[in-house]
């Protein structure tokens, strides 16, 4: 039993104290009173109390399970601005009802007040009402993300998609369906831009896939400069260079424990590509055998490269001991050098091991992803996310954002610096989901929501994980001919 389900059983209500009272009609003709009251709130799935929303967020649908006939007055500052009535429990939002809605409560709270009736209360039950923050700063209008199966090495259709925050409009920028042999991974976007983005094909005709100014093209990087192939990257904020790290990435299955297998690199280098010329760059430091770099990503001005590494060791025996620290190193892009680089997080000192360092938009932040040991932290269930106050250099508390108990790990932040979105197995341990966070000036983070869908079920029913969002500032348009790019040859 998930624990989901483990939220929502037939003792719930009953666990509430019940007390009668008079709920006055609202003088809708399908408005209903319920004969009673709980002093508890209802329980609804997603979890959107005390949440805290931007103004241009999609409805914020809910369901409470069991319950059949279901109804949600909206109020802001005493004042009813909206009520909706569902079955099955759920409860969804007319879209541009809702935006009215959040438009009247910025900055301030809308309290939800739900009502169900159900099999052991057929008069009906209503709750303590809920609050939601709407906060006056706006949302990135899109994000994108890949969807994939759950699997280990194997998969049937892998596409890159994106979602209109603002709505429920999602569509697919690439997918695999015109050959199932290619993994499509590691999508990327120059300063938000959905006007540019690059995203590696792997197969038989695979190569790094670049559309930039209006134009397609694809990268084989195994062919020029070093010759390594290229992974995870970081486009820089002018558009012009993306930093990669070069991973040769292996697995390994266990028999026992909490973990089906562990992820991680025999060996990463750092490398940077110049989109105009078409030249690798490299810097010696960084293409060693006895230190892995990797995950690179550009602060908000370019000035900085911040990764993290590792020492090598024998693997895959003492993957245990792989610990990689958070590293940053000037750059000059006027002779495209790098400075001397800096510890900002010692593994060895502070313990455990840092992943996906991000950078806010105003440079004063940097969130990654801590685990015990090694790179891939998806597959470790006590993954969780921490920040640094880059001007002080001291942790910001942000366990908020945290499930104690699965994986919380990939992220990135919104333009204007006061959202991220992230992955977080937290449902049901195995599928990634997606969640959206706000962040005051000083880091301090509210109460995570799971992304809205039309109807709240399809968190549940879709069997898919969400890889790898990246907030962009509006719809991606590829050509039609990018398929043809990595295509098997007949």
């Amino acid at each position: 039993m998930t624990k989901y389900m483990q939220l929502y059983n037939r003792d719930t209500i009953s666990k509430c104290l019940i007390v009668l009272s008079i709920i006055i009609l609202s003088g809708c003709s399908s408005w209903k009173s319920a004969s009673i009251s709980a002093d508890c709130r209802p329980v609804i799935f997603p979890d959107y109390a005390e949440v805290t929303v931007p103004t241009n967020i999609a409805p914020l649908n809910f369901m409470v399970e069991e319950a059949g006939h279901i109804q949600a007055s909206f109020s802001h500052e005493g004042n009813e601005l909206l009520k909706v009535t569902g079955e099955e429990g759920v409860i969804q939002i007319p879209l541009k009802k809702w935006r009215s809605l959040l438009a009247q409560a910025a900055g301030g709270n809308i309290d939800v007040y739900v009502s169900v009736w159900n099999e052991e209360h057929p008069q009906g039950v209503a709750y303590l009402p809920f609050p939601i923050h709407v906060e006056e700063t706006e949302i990135d209008p899109w994000i994108a993300y890949r969807l994939i199966e759950p699997g280990y090495r194997s998969w049937r259709q892998i596409g890159l998609f994106q979602r209109n925050l603002s709505s429920f409009e999602e569509s697919a920028i690439v997918t695999n369906a015109t050959d199932n042999e290619t993994c499509l991974n590691c999508h990327h976007f120059p300063a938000y831009s959905s006007q540019s983005m690059m995203f590696h094909a792997r197969g038989a005709n695979g190569g790094t896939i670049l559309y930039h100014d209006g134009k397609l093209s694809k990268i084989k990087f195994n062919e020029i400069g070093p010759k390594k192939n290229t992974t995870y990257p970081a486009w820089h904020p002018d558009g012009r260079l993306i930093a990669f790290s070069s991973n040769t990435t292996r697995q390994t299955f266990y028999l026992h424990g909490e973990k089906p297998l562990e992820v991680y690199d025999y060996a990463s280098d750092l490398l940077v590509y110049d989109t105009e010329t078409g030249e690798v760059i490299t810097d010696p430091r960084f293409m060693t055998e006895e230190t892995l770099e990797t995950f690179p990503a550009w602060s908000p001005d370019g000035k900085y490269l911040y990764y993290v590494a590792a020492d090598a060791k024998n693997l895959p025996d003492q993957v245990e001991e792989m610990h990689y620290h958070l590293m940053r190193v000037p750059f000059d892009a006027s002779t495209n050098s790098f400075g001397q680089t800096d510890t900002l997080y010692n593994a060895h000192v502070q313990g455990g091991s840092a992943s996906y360092p991000r950078i806010s938009a105003d440079g004063r932040h940097l969130l990654y992803t801590w685990s015990e040991y090694g790179t891939f932290p998806v597959w470790h269930p006590e993954a969780d996310l921490r920040m640094i106050d880059l001007k002080t250099m001291e942790h910001v508390d942000v366990s908020c954002l945290n499930d104690p108990e699965e994986a919380d790990s990939y992220h990135s932040w919104s333009s204007e610096g006061r959202w991220i979105v992230f992955g977080s197995r937290r449902l049901d341990g195995r599928y990634t989901r997606l969640y959206i966070a706000y962040l005051d000036e000083d880091g301090n983070p509210d109460k995570p929501f799971l992304l809205p869908q039309e109807d709240p079920r399809y968190n549940l029913w879709r069997l898919k994980s969400y890889n790898v969002p990246e907030f962009i500032d509006g719809e991606v348009d590829l050509p039609d001919s990018v398929v043809k790019l990595f295509e098997q040859e007949k």
